[in-house]
């Protein structure tokens, strides 16, 4: 496997984007879409702003 998707898979890993060491060995494989669509929920709730307007 080319050493710039194992740097990929294992900064998922400490990010905990990912949270099982075995995906390192699939990073190759396909990714159904659901978790696809997952991931990119999770991304969401992240970025949105969640603040309180003081106007």
């Amino acid at each position: 496997m080319e050493a710039w998707k194992e740097k990929i898979g294992e900064a998922a890993l400490q990010e905990g984007i990912i949270n099982d060491p075995s995906w390192l060995e699939k990073l190759d494989e396909p990714m159904p879409v659901w978790v696809v669509l997952q991931l990119m929920l999770k991304l969401k709730e992240q970025l949105e702003t969640n603040y309180i307007s003081y106007d």
